[in-house]
């Protein structure tokens, strides 16, 4: 006689959430949201439609989601760029974000996408508000944790300047995407560096 087989092993509710998110990026970057269906997206990750339901809740949550992870990542990065001179601290920042914009065009492509369904779809913006407030705010926690360990006094209080430096980066993501041979890596940073400058003023005795 042979052993029959045991029970499935269950997957991890995080290792789930892994695959749908990175296989839903690939799936709306190729076709767009319009185009992208949840059945594509479960099959390729191994599951079928229902854990994209059970984990997300629909289309249009997973594509939030997909937006909020990258935003996290980016901050993460960041976050560990902030030892250091306040000079240089920039430059790095400036360099980190830069890349960020440059080297995932599809994500940016993205982000247009959900915030011109958002103008128009109340649904979806109900879906965008939230992160977008979200984003500010760890935009606003890195500035604090800036000033902090750099001892720079903030030009303008915490909140204020993660806004504008929201405001700034969906600007430069756009402005790349539909003139990348204008709005190069070169200016994005340079962009990015005179702002931090601006937001971050070194010490008074410095």
């Amino acid at each position: 006689m042979t052993d029959s087989p045991g029970p499935a092993r269950r997957v991890p509710r995080e290792e789930v959430r892994r695959r749908l998110l990175a296989e839903a990026v690939r799936v709306f970057t190729e076709r767009g949201y319009a185009d992208a269906r949840i059945e594509d997206i479960a099959h390729a990750a191994g599951f079928t439609k229902g854990a994209v339901y059970s984990n997300f809740g629909g289309k249009r949550e997973l594509f939030g989601a997909i937006l909020g992870k990258g935003a996290e990542d980016e901050l993460a990065t960041v976050t560990a760029e902030l030892d250091g001179d306040p000079a240089t601290v920039i430059d790095r920042v400036a360099r980190t974000i830069t890349a960020r914009i440059v080297g995932d065009t599809g994500r940016g492509q993205l982000g247009l996408e959900f915030a011109a369904r958002a103008a128009r779809d109340e649904k979806t913006r109900a879906v965008l508000t939230p992160m977008r407030r979200a984003q500010r705010d760890a935009a606003a926690r890195a500035i604090a944790e800036a000033t902090e360990r750099t001892g720079t006094a903030p030009a303008v209080p915490a909140e204020l300047a993660g806004l504008i430096l929201h405001c700034l980066t969906n600007g430069l993501v756009n402005e790349h995407l539909a003139d990348p041979e204008a709005v190069t890596a070169d200016v994005i940073e340079r962009a990015f560096a005179t702002v931090l400058t601006a937001l971050l003023p070194p010490p008074a005795d410095a």
